[in-house]
């Protein structure tokens, strides 16, 4: 994603015309109490008083414990400026969080939760490589006993330290077993409601007054990226008041894991875990239903040759094989390096087909919009989470050429440990405007649609 913090972006009337404010309530389940700690891991200062200062002040107030690791001091903030250098920045900057972090301690009612933070001196902007030493601190903070509850930004906010440090939290939350709340911040600025409808997914936590009070308090704390370092070029605020508007809301809005959820932050571990004791799972090679599934897939393809294809799930490379026959170039996609080794393995003589390890829907290659004439999605749409699914589906369909299709074949049964289905996946694909069905095969197993892109494709007759 790019964008300029100096962009004008979406108005916080927008979000609020297309409903924000009528998300559905975190359950309460979701704030730690007494014996429970809450973890915030902010890429910069500010990052926590935008995004969770309220959820400090409702944890604290249940009695639960809360630490803050703050990742860099945010020294980059104002590359240009001709006043205030880098360590000088940097030093302003963990001030004012000091300042931001002793007044939620203060906030709550006596006998409340203890509040501590430390400072982790990883650069800003490129905390991506530093992940292992943010991994190991995240998870030292994890108590031995009680329940524990990360919050992080949101893994795909669009700025890199921010994606960053909101993946190694969805990955040690899965890992351990911890809830996860990740939390928007420049999300709000560059996504459009009807473009990046994954918000439609997420909970918020009302902020009664004094929650409201505490984290006007907390931003208010960052004072040199609220209003300007000097009236010199190069030092202009770089928080807005239009940007900072997103953050007046009556709740903060988050995406909320349950402890044991997975999605995509656990699906690397899980299937490199899985094709480690069985290079084919799901018996691709020798089941008669695998084999059968991938002859009707193939034959309820429209068309009988595509240009551009991408198969999001493509495993070790069975399926793959076969739809390389059908196209000039195709992009093959999986969670799991270990699957995709065994992928090469099997497609190696084909210089058409390029493999991608990725998660999805975040690693979504940066194909141009309406570059692909197919998108195929098999089994993999219930290894997401809901947001995570619509995002996978948007991004798919910004892909395609009009006329383009989208495949999805799912099997129908309950899948364990996820939290959608085979009919949840397909439900969510129908709802794509414009888009039309032209072939619906469903069976007792599995359910396959192929969706066609709105608009003429180039070719077709009137």
């Amino acid at each position: 994603m790019s964008f300029d913090h100096r962009d004008a972006g979406t108005p916080e009337r927008a979000w609020r015309d297309a409903g924000v404010e009528g998300l559905p309530e975190l359950d309460p389940g979701s704030v730690p109490g007494r014996g429970g700690r809450l973890i915030v891991v902010a890429a910069h200062p500010d990052d926590e008083s935008l995004g969770a200062a309220g959820l400090i002040h409702a944890a604290l107030r249940a009695g639960a414990d809360v630490r803050v690791l703050l990742c860099s001091a945010g020294e980059a903030s104002h590359p240009d400026s001709p006043t205030v250098s880098p360590t000088e920045l940097a030093a302003i900057r963990l001030d004012e969080f000091s300042n931001a972090m002793r007044g939620l301690a203060d906030s709550p009612d006596p006998g409340a939760g203890v509040l501590d933070w430390r400072h982790l001196g990883l650069p800003d902007g490129a905390v991506s490589g530093h992940l292992p030493a943010l991994e190991a601190a995240l998870a030292a903070e994890l108590p031995a006993e009680g329940p524990a509850v990360i919050a992080a930004p949101y893994r795909f906010d669009g700025h890199a330290d921010h994606d960053a440090v909101g993946a190694v939290a969805a990955r040690v939350a899965a890992r351990h077993g911890a809830g996860l709340l990740e939390f928007p911040i420049w999300y709000w600025l560059w996504a459009t409601p009807g473009e990046s409808d994954q918000w439609r997914h997420w909970r918020t936590l009302p902020l009664d007054g004094p929650a409201a009070a505490a984290k006007r308090e907390a931003m208010a704390a960052h004072g040199s990226q609220i209003r300007p370092l000097s009236g010199a070029e190069g030092d202009e605020t770089l928080l807005t008041e239009s940007f900072l508007e997103h953050f007046g809301r009556p709740a903060e809005t988050f995406r909320w894991s349950a402890a044991g959820r997975r999605d995509s932050g656990s699906a690397a571990d899980v299937f490199d875990a899985l094709y480690r004791r069985d290079p084919d799972p799901w018996a691709y090679l020798t089941s008669w239903y695998e084999r059968r599934k991938r002859d009707v897939t193939l034959a309820s393809l429209p068309r009988e040759r595509y240009g551009a294809a991408a198969e999001a799930g493509c495993s070790i490379g069975v399926l793959t094989e076969s739809l390389a026959r059908r196209c000039d170039e195709l992009t093959a996609i999986d969670a799991s390096g270990v699957a995709l080794d065994l992928a090469a393995r099997r497609l190696g003589q084909l210089g058409h087909v390029r493999l991608v390890r990725a998660d999805l829907p975040g690693g979504w290659p940066a194909f141009d919009p309406g570059s692909l004439d197919l998108v195929v999605v098999s089994e993999i749409g219930y290894f997401l989470g809901g947001d995570e699914l619509t995002m996978l589906l948007l991004r798919a369909a910004r892909s395609l050429r009009p006329g383009g299709h989208l495949l999805l074949c799912h099997w129908l049964h309950p899948v364990a440990g996820w939290e959608l289905d085979g009919e949840a996946v397909h439900a969510e694909a129908r709802t794509l405007e414009g888009w039309t069905p032209v072939v619906t095969h469903r069976e007792r197993d599995f359910l396959l649609e192929v969706f066609e892109a709105p608009g003429e494709r180039a070719g077709d007759r009137p």
